[in-house]
This record gives C-alpha cells, sequence and structure tokens, in this order.
C-alpha cells in the first residue's frame, strides 16, 4: 500500500493533468454553455444588484489577488515558521510562488478570453483559464490547514473552504472569470498544496 507521501504526489499528479486536460477542453469549446449558464445565474450587474453586496464582493476578489494576496502569504509563511518550523514556512511560500508561476504560464499557453456578459466590475489584463486568484486560494489555504497544529485544524479547514468558494465565486459574479476558470485554479492551487504537504511530510524524521 503506498505511503501518504506517495498517495499526495500521485494524488497532485492527477490533479495536474486535469488542468491541463480542462484547459484544453475549454479551448475546444466543450466548456462554453455550462460556463455561460453559470455565469449568466451568478454575474452582478450594476444598477440592479446591491451596491454593498457588489463591493463586498470586490473585497473578496481584493484580498486575493495582487499585492494583498502576497502581504497574506508572507504573514501566514511567518505564522506557519513559528508554529511549524521553516521547513513548512519554505514549503508555503514556495508552493505559493510556483502555482503563481505556473497559473501564469497556463494563462498565455491556453489564451483563453475573460468573459463578456458585463463590463468587468475588477480591473483585468490577463488571459482568464486558470484563475490566478483560485489557485491561490487553494495552494495558501489548503496548505495552512495542513501545517498548523492539530488543535487548531478543524478552524484552519473551516477557513480554507470558505476562502476557496468565496474566492471563486467573487471571481464570477465580478464577471472576469468563468467557472470552468475557477475550477482549473482549485485544481491547480490543491496540487501545489499537495507537494508542498508532501515536501514537508518527507523531511520530518519517521515515527
Amino acid at each position: 500500500m503506498p505511503s501518504k507521501i506517495n498517495r499526495f504526489l500521485i494524488a497532485a499528479a492527477v490533479l495536474l493533468v486535469g488542468v491541463i486536460l480542462l484547459g484544453f477542453a475549454v479551448v475546444a469549446g466543450w466548456t462554453q454553455a455550462m460556463d455561460l449558464r453559470i455565469s449568466t445565474d451568478l454575474v452582478l450587474h450594476v444598477g440592479k444588484s446591491d451596491p454593498a453586496f457588489i463591493a463586498f464582493m470586490q473585497g473578496a476578489s481584493w484580498i486575493g489577488g495582487g499585492a494583498p494576496r502576497w502581504v497574506i502569504v508572507i504573514g501566514l509563511t511567518a505564522l506557519v515558521w513559528r508554529l511549524c518550523g521553516p521547513r513548512c514556512a519554505v514549503a508555503l511560500a514556495g508552493a505559493s510562488l510556483l502555482s503563481n508561476l505556473v497559473s501564469s504560464l497556463l494563462k498565455m499557453a491556453f489564451g483563453v478570453a475573460r468573459p463578456d456578459l458585463i463590463p468587468h466590475l475588477d480591473h483585468q489584463t490577463s488571459f482568464s483559464y486558470p484563475s490566478g486568484h483560485a489557485t491561490s486560494a487553494a495552494v495558501v489555504y489548503l496548505m495552512l490547514a495542513w501545517l498548523v497544529p492539530p488543535r487548531w485544524r478543524r478552524a484552519a479547514w473551516s477557513l480554507a473552504g470558505v476562502m476557496i468558494v468565496l474566492n471563486g465565486t467573487s471571481r464570477m459574479m465580478l464577471g472576469v472569470h468563468w467557472a470552468s476558470d475557477i475550477v482549473g485554479g482549485t485544481m491547480l492551487g490543491t496540487a501545489f498544496a499537495l507537494l508542498g504537504a508532501a515536501w514537508v511530510r518527507r523531511g520530518r524524521p519517521a515515527t
């Protein structure tokens, strides 16, 4: 029976392959009907949707990208260093950086256009698939849940679930991502979280 480290590595590999295959499906147009249906149901409209709710979703999206994202990564890296040690901190920071780089490369490789159902409620200039926000939310908060002490793990898993769902939903509601972008980004971030967790486990002494 494979060890837990090997199971993490296998799961990460499966997810990475899934990201690539989903990207080809998106480019081929196989997800278009589903994406359009979901976005039409979720997207917010200025003048029709509650302005306070739009602002809330813009805030949720804002903390998941750009400079705020890296401030959060730096803060959580420092926290994890204190709670789990330097190897855990390096894993969190490294997985966050590498997943962001891979997300950017995949965006350029697939060249998927952003949704155009409404004027974007968040300024974007890059391609759409996979979502960098979804990638970051998955890798950062899942790794945090794996690395914190057991007494904090339930709260950390709850935080991870809330942040992943809120981040992904906000991107669709603001009209800047399709559902397939969010799925692909979440899969990509989860794969790197698994790789980071496996690397941490490999460095721990056998018990």
